[in-house]
């Protein structure tokens, strides 16, 4: 198995000063910096932009990406680099930013339009150079292949897996994580839960993303109530970290399943916050897989504090569901669709789009359009 990751990470906190010995290797002269406003307007932007100044480093700022980034968001962006004359990206965020910068990055080198690369490897050339810096621990957008840009006129989320778009650099700082708020916390991490968790039992699944990936889950288990609870808890924002880190290895390379492919569906049409999809879909997902892959929950039960010995796979995974409940609750994550403001979800549309998604394709079990509509409607 081919394994990637990132060549350089920088992970704990105060990291990001370590930026500058580490960005003068890519031998790039000008960034363009890709974040989104409400990052610019709390000052985690300028945080970065001056780790650039301190190593004459030019930059100039496109900060117009959504919460669901779309194709207008990467043109405008693209439009940006080639005006300025960059020469690589600088993209500072959560998932938004990250995919955004990857989107723009692989124009650049490949052009095109982006709804050209929707898929598996679908670029011929490796993308400009990215030195990605990450301020949610959550999507773990930052260390992986892949990434997911709305197309606004089909309103679907096109899902991009593509080793051309793999970071150069990668910065996980818990220090540019503390001003996050408590909502944007937990919706994070469980994204990252269910990362790791979908890592596990996907089919691309090998020892060494399942040891980073069980790892992932423990320490989300532990820190992610306390970062929620205390945004300016330093230790779990920096354990946060690095299960993100790890999770986002895992899963870049064993796959992810049906919570992904389904709660795509959700962001596209409906314009959702992707972690909260994620939440509400894990529990009722993995009771599907659960059937299929057995000796996964097994284990996952045991990292997260089961004395497994003698009981059965039922009790095992009965036990990995209600944890995964039990989590989204302390953390305050929303139980239905009609919470988030969506009454009467196109639940066909939503199922048929589900089995489509790229990330369908890595789950333990097929999903029907049948399966599908019926765990749609468990949480509208």
């Amino acid at each position: 198995m081919v394994y990637r990751i990132p060549a350089v990470n920088l992970v704990g906190r105060g990291c990001l000063a370590q930026l500058k010995d580490e960005i003068g290797t890519l031998g790039c002269k000008k960034a363009l910096v890709v974040s989104d406003k409400f990052l610019t307007e709390n000052g985690v932007v300028e945080k970065v932009t001056k780790v650039l100044d301190q190593v004459g480093i030019e930059h100039t700022l496109y900060n117009d990406v959504k919460q669901n980034p779309s194709v207008a968001n990467v043109e405008g962006g693209l439009e940006v680099l080639k005006k300025e004359n960059c020469d690589f990206i600088v993209s500072i965020g959560g998932g938004s930013p990250q995919d955004c910068g990857k989107a723009i990055s692989v124009l650049a080198t490949n052009g095109g339009k982006i709804t050209d690369y929707e898929g598996v490897n679908k670029s011929q050339k490796k993308c400009l150079p990215i030195v990605a810096i990450a301020t949610t621990a959550g999507t773990s957008a930052e260390v992986t292949i892949n990434y997911v840009i709305t197309d606004e006129e089909t309103h679907i989320k096109m899902i991009m897996v593509d080793r051309n778009t793999l970071a150069s650099i990668t910065v996980n700082d818990p220090e540019l994580m503390l001003s996050k708020p408590a909502g944007l916390t937990a919706a994070t991490g469980m994204d990252a839960l269910t990362h790791a968790m979908e890592a596990v039992v996907a089919n691309g699944a090998i020892d060494v993303t399942d040891a980073t990936a069980l790892y992932a889950i423990k320490q989300i288990f532990e820190y992610l109530p306390r970062a929620v609870e205390n945004g300016q808890d330093i230790e779990a924002r920096e354990q946060m970290c690095y299960a993100c880190f790890l999770n986002g290895i895992a899963f870049s390379n064993a796959g992810l399943g049906n919570v992904h492919a389904m709660a795509h569906q959700l962001g596209g049409l409906y314009d959702l916050p992707h972690g909260v999809c994620n939440a509400m879909l894990l529990p009722i997902v993995e009771e599907e897989n659960a059937k299929q892959a057995p000796a996964k929950f097994r284990v996952m039960a045991e990292t997260i504090g089961m004395d497994v010995e003698g009981k059965t796979d039922e009790e095992c995974m009965d036990f990995v569901i209600g944890k995964i409940k039990e989590l989204s609750e302390r953390v305050g994550i929303p139980k239905t669709l009609s919470e988030l403001g969506v009454e009467n979800p196109d639940v066909e549309t939503l199922a048929e789009n589900s089995m489509k998604d790229a990330c369908a394709g890595a789950n333990p079990v097929f999903f029907d359009k049948e399966l599908l509509i019926k765990l749609f409607k468990k949480i509208a």
